[in-house]
C-alpha cells in the first residue's frame, strides 16, 4: 500500500466501526428505498454491506420511516449483518428522535444538515434537541453541510460583509468560506450542548470537482475532526465515476478524508452496489486499501479483432466478484492478488509476467495458443476450447495454495 501521510484527526466510533486517521479510510453508501418498506430496505442494506459498504445511511424523513428503523436493524442483526445504520435527518429530526426513542437508540449515528435545522437563528432548539438526543444515547453525529441547502442567513450575512470590503472576494470564494464556517460553528455549538469532540464528523458536500478539492483542503487545515468526502450529486455512469475519482483522488493522496461515498445516480432498476464498488476501486487504485484481486486487461486494437480476450476478461472479473465473499473468509490476503488478461503478443507476455497470474491470448493471425504465467514464470500453454475453464482452475489452485490455511502453516514451519 502507498505510504500516504494521513491528516491527523480524532477517532470516532460508529458502532463497531472506527473512523479517523489511525484506521483505514472507510467506505459508506446510502439506500434509495422507502425506509418504511422494512423488507425492501433490509434487502438493500444487506446487499450494500455484502458488497463492502462499511457504513450505510438511510433516510429518516417521516414517522413511518422512523418507526421502521429498529425493525430494520433487528432484521439485519438476525442475518448476522451488523453494519452501522446512520439516520439522515432534515427539517424534522428533532421531532422524530424525541418521539421514537427506540430509533434514537437503534441508529449508530445521526446525520444533521445545519442548513435544514434552526442552527444560527435566535432559537436553535431543533439543532439542540438532536444533539442532546445524540448525547443521551452516546451516538456520534455527522454535521453535513451541503451547498444546495446552505444556511441562507449565514450566507447572506457573509455576502453582505464581503460587499462592504474594499476588495470584495468572488462570490464563489464567499460561498466556500460560508460552508466551512457553517460546519465549524455547528460543531462548536454541538460541543457546547454536550457532544464530545470525538463524536463529531464533518462534511462539506458540493457537486463541482474543483470546488470539492478547494473546500475540503481549507476545512482540513482548520480542524481535527474526521472528514467524510464525496461529491453531493456525482451524476450517472462515466460522468459520475470520473468526476468522483477526479475529486477524491487529490484529497486522498494528500491525506485528507476518513470516509468516502461515491454518490452515483443509478440507472432505472440499476444496482445500487455499483457506488460501493466505485469507492473501493478508487481506494485500491490509489494503493490506499485493497478489496479484491485486480485484473489488468488491454483495450484491444487491430491485432485483437476477436472478442475472445474481452469475454475472458469479463468472465474472470465476474468470477472474482462472485467468489470474493467466500474467498475473503477462507483466504486472507487474496484481495492483493493481481491478474493480467491480455489480447496479443505485443504486451501480453510482459504484462503477464508482472502479475501473480497472467494469460496472453493469441491476437489475430497469431499462433492459436495462450501462455500462462505464474509469478513471472511460464507455467503452461493452453489451447483449444477449454481455455477459460482451465484458466479458472489454475486461478483456484493458486488462491488455495498461496492464501489458504495450509500455505500459512507451511510458511510457519520455516
Amino acid at each position: 500500500m502507498a505510504n500516504i501521510q494521513r491528516r491527523k484527526t480524532v477517532t470516532v466510533k460508529i458502532g463497531p466501526v472506527r473512523v479517523g486517521w489511525e484506521v483505514p479510510v472507510v467506505v459508506q453508501s446510502m439506500t434509495n428505498t422507502d425506509t418504511a418498506d422494512i423488507p425492501g430496505t433490509i434487502e438493500q442494506v444487506a446487499a450494500l454491506a455484502l458488497a463492502g459498504s462499511e457504513i450505510v445511511r438511510v433516510t429518516v424523513n417521516n414517522e413511518d420511516a422512523a418507526a421502521a428503523v429498529p425493525h430494520i436493524v433487528e432484521g439485519l442483526d438476525k442475518r448476522g449483518i451488523r453494519v452501522p445504520i446512520v439516520g439522515d435527518f432534515h427539517y424534522n429530526g428533532h421531532i422524530l428522535l424525541k418521539k421514537y426513542p427506540t430509533t434514537a437508540r437503534a441508529l449508530a449515528k445521526y446525520r444533521i444538515n445545519p442548513g435544514n435545522v434552526s442552527i444560527g437563528r435566535k432559537d436553535d432548539d431543533n439543532f439542540r434537541t438532536m444533539v442532546e438526543c445524540a448525547v443521551e444515547n452516546d451516538k456520534p453525529v455527522r454535521i453535513g453541510v451541503n451547498w444546495g441547502s446552505l444556511d441562507q442567513a449565514l450566507l447572506t450575512r457573509m455576502m453582505d460583509e464581503n460587499n462592504h470590503r474594499p476588495d470584495p472576494l468572488p462570490a464563489r470564494d464567499v460561498m466556500m468560506e460560508a460552508m466551512i464556517v457553517s460546519a465549524l460553528e455547528s460543531a462548536k455549538a454541538a460541543e457546547h450542548y454536550g457532544l464530545g469532540h470525538d463524536k463529531i464528523i464533518l462534511s462539506a458536500k458540493v457537486s463541482g470537482v474543483r470546488d470539492l478539492i478547494d473546500v475540503y483542503t481549507a476545512l482540513a487545515a482548520r480542524c481535527d475532526y474526521p472528514l467524510h468526502l464525496g461529491l453531493t450529486e456525482a451524476g450517472m455512469g462515466p460522468k459520475g465515476l470520473i468526476a468522483s475519482t477526479a475529486g477524491l483522488a487529490p484529497l486522498l493522496l494528500n491525506g485528507i478524508g476518513d470516509t468516502i461515498r461515491v454518490s452515483l445516480t443509478p440507472r432505472p432498476g440499476g444496482d445500487r452496489t455499483e457506488e460501493v464498488q466505485a469507492a473501493q476501486q478508487i481506494l485500491q487504485s490509489l494503493q490506499i486499501r485493497s478489496f479484491m484481486p485486480q485484473v489488468t486487461s488491454c483495450p484491444g486494437c487491430g491485432r485483437t479483432t476477436s472478442t475472445y480476450f474481452q469475454e475472458l476478461a469479463e468472465q474472470i472479473q465476474t468470477y472474482l466478484r462472485t467468489s470474493m465473499p467466500e474467498w475473503r473468509k477462507k483466504y486472507p490476503g487474496v484481495e492483493e492478488l493481481k491478474l493480467a488478461v491480455m489480447g496479443c503478443v505485443v504486451n501480453g507476455p510482459g504484462e503477464s509476467k508482472h502479475a501473480n497470474l497472467g494469460i496472453s491470448l493469441p491476437g489475430t493471425f497469431e499462433e492459436p495458443k495462450a501462455p500462462v504465467y505464474v509469478d513471472g514464470k511460464l507455467y503452461t500453454t493452453l489451447r483449444g476450447d477449454t481455455i477459460v475453464a482451465e484458466f479458472k482452475q489454475i486461478l483456484d489452485n493458486y488462491v488455495q495454495s498461496h492464501y489458504g490455511a495450509q500455505s500459512k502453516e507451511l510458511v510457519g514451519t520455516h
